[in-house]
């Protein structure tokens, strides 16, 4: 019997060209076939007589092919038509580009298909519909009146393609799907077993079944999630960190710096100090998640940090995924250390390296180049990690002898999501923004309302001293695919042109030196 780990060519039905293809979507192993879940289902369980058919429904019918031509439109256009009857009616199938259809759909070919009823040159039809020819030795319809199954998809692997190998896999083959949760944990939480939720969400019956197969197949998810993550903890934990800061010796100085700050710390703030200071004086290194939102004082946390790193005689990294995001920490801390005169250095794309060292380095990705060292490594505070890729930890070691850890994010993690998806981290949230900060308001502005969001903007620039707007656009060149999208250098243009000509616009993107 076929294992979940046996190769896709293994199948009789997959070719070594397929193979490749499947390859695009994650799929190289028979177990990779299995676990490739549809996204979501098309619902064709409704089956009609074709008297009773009305515009817009989506519905399967069971009929005989009774004609079926290849014509060509005088557009130049190949379309093939077919006649579909049964004992109530008549009702024409239309499909685009298929010549071949005919030599498969034969008259008297009995036929269930499945689509969205159309309503075409005075009279109803169904439009490039899904089929199922009826094959005495089959009794199961996978294309057509059922729920079916949509996939993610490839160039040359359709969701059609793919329901027929996966559902010749599990009907036909019957692959080895062991059980590895206790009955005790099933009945817990009830939860059917991994085989009837492969099964379900695969090829259900009905959405009830989805949603148990999907509840079971989440639960496995989150648990492995969990696994993964206790593992890595208790692997961090053995770690023993040449870096244990001292704490007691320098609370003057730490007290002096918190109140010569421009503000007062916020209680959560506090708590969160707290809570990194006391994992910089353990002997396993700090790996602790530091979340709130724009404008909650993060990178002030985290300098408190990094001047206690320097206190103890240790170099600090701060890593950000851009470089307009390392140039504004950058700023942040060289303001906040001038006064103590402890250097700061910004490394970014193109930096040149220099013989003198410095106490705090803050960069993006160009810290973590071969080119790049620090000497006496203690804390690496990377903001936003998810952007950095899985391997950031083993480059963090290369710099250092295991350093302290502390990830800043700005993304709203609610607190039980983000103890069971990030249990390896340890958690503090800051919760409350500093006083005087400005309450953040967001509006979605529709198409026909962006001239008058533009004039909105051009009364807050001109009534105001040193008011500035920034408009932003997901790319920075257009994009020949995605012509609906915004590019920068495009949409200043006619900005400048046209919107705003009688003020200054500037263009500001990455490329830019």
């Amino acid at each position: 019997m076929l294992s979940q780990s046996s190769p896709i060519t293994s199948l009789y039905m997959i070719a070594t060209g397929y193979a490749k293809r499947l390859e695009k979507l994650g799929i190289k192993t028979i177990g990779d076939l299995l676990y490739h879940l549809p996204y979501r289902y098309e619902d064709y369980s409704l089956v009609s007589k074709i008297s009773l058919l009305q515009e817009g429904e989506k519905v399967s019918v069971v009929g005989e092919i009774i004609k079926i031509n290849n014509l060509r439109t005088k557009f130049g256009k190949n379309i093939q038509v077919a006649v579909l009857a049964d004992e109530t009616g008549k009702i024409e199938l239309v499909w685009y580009n298929q010549p071949y259809l005919p030599n498969v759909l034969r008259k008297g070919t009995k036929v269930t298909v499945a689509g969205e009823v159309k309503w075409f040159d005075r009279k109803l039809v169904f439009e490039s519909p899904d089929y199922e020819i009826d094959k005495k030795y089959e009794t199961r319809l996978i294309h057509t009146a059922r729920l079916v199954p949509v996939y993610p998809e490839t160039q040359g692997v359709s969701s059609k393609w793919l329901r027929s190998r996966i559902d010749t896999l599990l009907y036909k083959i019957n692959p080895q799907i062991p059980e590895f949760l206790p009955q005790s944990v099933l009945s817990r939480f009830q939860l059917i077993s991994e085989k009837q939720a492969l099964y379900q969400v695969h090829f259900p019956k009905n959405y009830q079944e989805v949603q148990r197969g999907r509840n079971r197949l989440g639960f496995d998810e989150l648990l492995i999630l969990q696994l993964a993550a206790a593992i890595r903890k208790k692997e961090w934990q053995k770690v023993k960190t040449q870096n244990k800061f001292e704490i007691s010796l320098y609370k003057d100085k730490l007290k002096k710096f918190t109140e010569e700050l421009p503000f007062k710390l916020t209680s959560a703030q506090k708590r969160a100090v707290s809570d990194i200071l006391t994992d910089l004086a353990k002997t396993t290194p700090m790996n602790r998640l530091l979340e709130g939102d724009v404008g909650s004082g993060k990178t002030v946390v985290a300098a408190i940090a990094i001047y206690l790193s320097y206190l103890n005689g240790y170099t600090s990294i701060l890593m950000a995924p851009t470089e307009i995001l390392s140039r504004q920490h950058f700023q942040t801390l060289e303001n906040l250390f001038k006064p103590l005169k402890i250097g700061v250095k910004l490394i970014v794309s193109g930096w040149k390296d220099e013989k003198r060292k410095y106490p705090v380095y803050v960069g993006t990705h160009a810290l973590l180049s071969e080119k790049f060292s620090v000497d006496n490594l203690g804390l690496a505070v990377i903001d936003e990690q998810q952007r950095f890729g899985v391997e950031l930890r083993a480059k963090l070691r290369r710099l250092g002898n295991s350093p302290h850890v502390l990830t800043m994010t700005a993304t709203p993690i609610p607190r039980t999501i983000a103890l069971t998806l990030l249990s390896d981290l340890d958690l503090s949230v800051l919760d409350e923004l500093p006083k005087g900060r400005v309450k953040i308001k967001t509006w979605v502005v529709p198409p026909v309302k962006r001239l008058a969001a533009y004039e909105w903007i051009r009364k807050q620039i001109t009534s105001k001293i040193r008011q500035q707007a920034f408009i932003i656009c997901p790319f920075i060149e257009p994009s020949e695919s995605l012509n609906s999208v915004k590019a920068a250098k495009s949409e200043y243009e006619k900005i400048q042109k046209d919107i705003f000509p009688d003020l200054k616009v500037g263009l500001l993107h990455g490329k830019m030196k």
